[in-house]
């Protein structure tokens, strides 16, 4: 257990565990059951493991020893639970510093840390499908959410480049490349080309062999061959760069398994210096204590494979940026390869082996069955987009009928697109995502516009108020409002969040909380809305101030959340 991110439990903590001679990281605090008992409370029994005394004796010690300064103003015991009330106007005072410094509230614990993450990572001369939403986002989620907590994060695109594949696809396109249909060619003629080769294989089982000879040419460096697989790469990424902007995912370097093709001698000759690598039917594989399936690494002609690939990878990332942690957000499909790809580094002697994590995930799959671009039955992205864009479209023009049509395509497409990310980011990622028009384009409810339209109608209240500039000497103390504090209770929390969601690998931890802050903020609207001594625009100047002050800080923190996600937030809907 970590020290928390919020600066006020973590005062909390640090004053208990000097009551008790413990660590404060040993300390734990929670929300109290109900809100009159406090605004902290502390369980007593992890507590009381380290003390040797009953729980409830040592909420009791705490609660006559504990000092009532700096945040804190009252401690009561309740049996077996320390409730903690605290100086209100100072908290919110740090959640209204967060407005301008988001580390007030998410510490840079990773400064000086370096992440390397590889994601998205699709095979060239393929549509990007919707099926690759999940990596894509759930990498660019860990990837925003490891820089908030002040990382060094270096985003791999790792290609699928190489392998026996592109030598079918260059038998393919040697086949019927001429074709008029393949003229100009672009990755709909690739995929069709692949799709129709593998088709062909079906009939004539000996394409399979075509293919691999193919790739051993690519492999041997072929000057011809080379040069129209590089065309094939270029019109793929050309493509994928494309659906990428749209998304507004950027990558630190796009690379390709074809990196690494000067790399994997030496990861041979480890493996045989080590005596690792043994004969198997002709191919070289590496056998691991407790594995029944060895790791092919050469197959029988002689050509390499993924794993051999991954394994000069991993070694070029560490020798490049010697990484904290090193991840993999790939579908759970790959996890045998994955625990394989770590064994192996660790059976050469490589300690850093232990830094490296799979982070799978669930499929996407279309009434029950996965999609695959193998069988030429896939949805793409794009399709995806323009059809979520299309329908949120005439909803935002009849809310919005003096939008100028340019802020409204602009404003359709964040929205649709909005939707279409966190319906994949919201599940737990070992989830399967079953794929849902009704679900993925949903405009209520757990979605990303409700979430955006909560951003717009803070927005919406800071216009109405004639958008005053924020008084940094605001009088916090004016909300006094359970609802109020509920909201920068919330707020508070925001750096634990976050850490969970990095330390775990789970984004969906971030959507949760973004939520619960929406429906914190939509309650205290409401009520607001049925009585005027709570209303945001109410007629006392320092409570409107104040109210005003806090609704920026609702907005800028689902602002930020929104963008770790993949989101945008428009300031009209």
């Amino acid at each position: 257990m970590a020290l928390s991110a919020n600066p006020v439990a973590a005062e909390i903590a640090r004053a208990v565990a000097a009551v008790l001679g413990i660590s404060p990281d040993d300390v734990k605090i929670d929300p109290p059951p109900r809100p009159e008992l406090g605004d902290f409370a502390v369980p007593a029994f992890p507590l009381a493991k380290l003390t040797k005394e009953p729980p409830p004796a040592v909420a009791a010690r705490v609660a006559r020893d504990l000092p009532r300064s700096g945040v804190v103003t009252d401690v009561t015991a309740t049996g077996p639970f320390i409730n903690v009330k605290v100086d209100r106007a100072a908290a919110l005072r740090v959640v209204l510093a967060s407005v301008a410094d988001a580390a007030t509230l998410i510490p840079a614990r990773g400064a000086g840390q370096t992440v390397c993450i590889d994601y998205s990572s699709p095979n060239i001369s393929k549509h990007l499908a919707y099926h690759h939403i999940r990596s894509t986002m759930l990498g660019h989620a860990l990837a925003s959410i490891h820089e908030a907590l002040g990382y060094t994060v270096v985003g791999i695109n790792h290609l699928g480049d190489w392998g026996t594949t592109h030598g079918m696809l260059l038998a393919a396109f040697e086949r019927w490349g001429a074709e008029p249909k393949y003229q100009p060619l672009d990755v709909t003629g690739l995929n069709d080309l692949y799709v129709r080769f593998r088709e062909a294989m079906k009939a004539d089982p000996a394409l399979g062999d075509e293919g691999r000879a193919w790739f051993k040419r690519l492999e041997d460096g072929e000057p011809g061959v080379r040069a129209r697989w590089q065309q094939f790469r270029d019109i793929s990424w050309r493509e994928f760069d494309r659906v990428y902007q749209r998304l507004g995912v950027h990558f630190t370097f796009v690379t390709g398994e074809s990196e690494y093709e000067d790399k994997m001698p030496e990861i041979l000759a480890m493996l045989a210096a080590k005596g690792l690598l043994s004969e198997s039917e002709g191919a070289q594989v590496v056998a691991i204590p407790g594995e029944k399936t060895p790791m092919l690494i050469k197959t029988k002609d002689g050509t390499t494979l993924y794993a051999t690939r991954d394994l000069a990878a991993a070694l070029y990332r560490w020798r490049q940026y010697g990484f904290a942690r090193s991840l993999y957000v790939v579908d759970r499909g790959q996890s045998l390869h994955f625990k394989q790809l770590f064994a192996v580094l660790g059976m050469l002697g490589f300690d850093w082996a232990a830094r490296c994590t799979h982070v799978p995930f669930g499929l996407v799959r279309f009434g029950g069955k996965k999609t695959t671009t193998r069988g030429g039955n896939v949805v793409l992205l794009d399709e995806v987009f323009a059809e979520a864009s299309e329908q949120v479209r005439p909803l935002i023009a009849e809310a919005q009928p003096d939008m100028p049509a340019a802020q409204l395509d602009r404003t359709a497409e964040q929205i649709g697109v909005g939707a279409v990310v966190f319906a994949n980011v919201l599940p737990q990622r070992d989830k399967d995502v079953e794929f849902d028009w009704d679900k993925v384009l949903s405009l209520s409810g757990d979605s990303g516009p409700y979430l955006q339209y909560t951003v717009a109608r803070c927005w919406s209240i800071h216009r109405k108020a004639g958008a005053p500039a924020l008084d940094p000497a605001v009088d916090v103390g004016r909300l006094t409002h359970d609802a109020e504090w509920a909201v920068a209770r919330r707020l508070l929390d925001v750096g634990d969040y976050v850490a969970r969601a990095a330390d775990n690998c789970e984004p969906h931890v971030v959507a949760h909380y973004l939520l619960e802050l929406a429906a914190d903020f939509s309650r205290w609207y409401t009520l607001g809305n049925g009585d005027a001594d709570l209303r945001v625009l109410c007629d006392d100047a320092d409570v409107r101030a104040a109210r005003l002050a806090l609704v920026a800080a609702v907005r800028t923190w689902l602002t930020r959340g929104l963008a770790m996600l993949g989101l945008g937030a428009p300031e009209v809907m």
